[in-house]
């Protein structure tokens, strides 16, 4: 072979290098977890400032949107990571000692957490765990009480290199009695603001269970579900026939997850106006989507009851046995993730680069 075609192939390997090359930091790289992403800084000195820049950053808090872990607290001591793969998902600081004071954490959206000072004023902050960027919230008007209903909703927008996030309180009402109210953040005004709308009804909403599907806030209460649309500031009470169950989102849907034994049903609300049909109407408010088991070769053969403490259209994170487990929908693989003891309640995390 001459000189002339072996130098040809040799520059085609090289255009074949440099595109393979391209395609992963093009369209690889913004889908990866932030402490995958960060490894690949060193690779070579162009992925180093690809991954730097602020751009970057905003392309993979909109292409990385999958759970990659759960932050847990207990009885108000610190907080952790709990990794669902410790290789991929971590952050520098899971305890948060960034941030001015400890801090109980109250909600999480898509890579941001809501937190409150334990003292004084009872501070809100919004932080990202992995850049430790965090802001302090003004003191609101309304009082949210010593356990606040809060909800963080953070939808990451193409538009929006500044993360554009609403918090929202469920209170009781200090002017009405046996009503609820409902306090808005917004980051965009960088003030709170009480909506018009108000609940009215005796009852108590179950702080812990709020979750967000579509811009509605859903909370559990003693006797119902209590959902509020921020778009168009109303509430609506849906009908439950169990409140012992627990609330998430699943194909983009609210979910209901109800626990017998060892079975696991997940419940999508299929229309809110069931209760307004005719007599006689088929039309069901709940439809059942997915039945889960959890793999008796991994939490074991004893029949036990299970605790669900968060579900989205991933994965599922439930206890048994004093023992914590993720099970992943797509590959219908149940891991086992901690043997922490005391944990009632967990904040799934994204781990995102976003900026705030």
């Amino acid at each position: 072979m001459d000189r002339g075609k072996i130098a040809d192939l040799a520059a085609r390997d090289n255009k074949i290098y440099v595109d393979l090359k391209d395609i992963i930091k093009e369209n690889v790289l913004p889908f990866l977890p932030a402490k995958s992403v960060v490894k690949f800084r060193a690779v070579c000195r162009d992925w180093r400032f690809q991954i730097s820049a602020p751009l970057f950053a905003h392309n993979q808090s909109l292409s990385c949107h999958s759970t990659s872990g759960i932050f847990i607290q207990i009885h108000r001591g610190s907080p952790s990571l709990i990794p669902i793969d410790a290789n991929s998902c971590g952050v520098p600081d899971p305890i948060l000692s960034f941030l001015p004071e400890p801090v109980d954490i109250k909600s999480s959206s898509n890579g941001l957490l809501c937190c409150r000072g334990h003292e004084g004023d009872k501070v809100y902050y919004i932080c990202n765990p992995f850049t430790k960027q965090w802001k302090e919230l003004p003191k609101s008007n309304a009082n949210h009480g010593s356990v606040p209903a809060i909800v963080l909703l953070f939808e990451p927008s193409l538009l929006n290199f500044v993360a554009e996030y609403k918090i929202i309180c469920a209170f009781p009402s200090t002017d009405f009695g046996k009503a609820t109210e409902f306090d808005i953040y917004s980051s965009r005004e960088g003030s709170w603001e009480i909506a018009r709308e108000i609940c009215f009804g005796d009852r108590t909403i179950l702080p812990k269970s709020g979750v967000h599907v579509n811009g509605v806030v859903y909370w559990m209460t003693t006797d119902n579900i209590l959902a509020f649309d921020l778009t168009k500031e109303r509430s609506q009470l849906l009908q439950s026939y169990d409140t012992h169950g627990f609330l998430g989102t699943f194909s983009g849907k609210l979910c209901k997850v109800d626990v017998t034994g060892n079975i696991i049903l997940l419940n999508i609300l299929a229309n809110t106006h069931s209760n307004t049909m005719q007599m006689g109407s088929q039309i069901k408010m709940w439809s059942e989507k997915q039945t889960v088991v959890l793999d008796s070769e991994i939490v074991g053969d004893v029949a036990r009851n299970y605790s669900v403490l968060h579900v989205d259209s991933d994965i599922m994170v439930a206890r048994c046995g004093g023992r914590t487990y993720s099970y992943d929908f797509k590959s219908c693989a149940t891991k086992f993730l901690s043997s922490e003891v005391g944990i009632r309640r967990c904040f799934p995390y994204v781990n995102s680069l976003v900026s705030l």
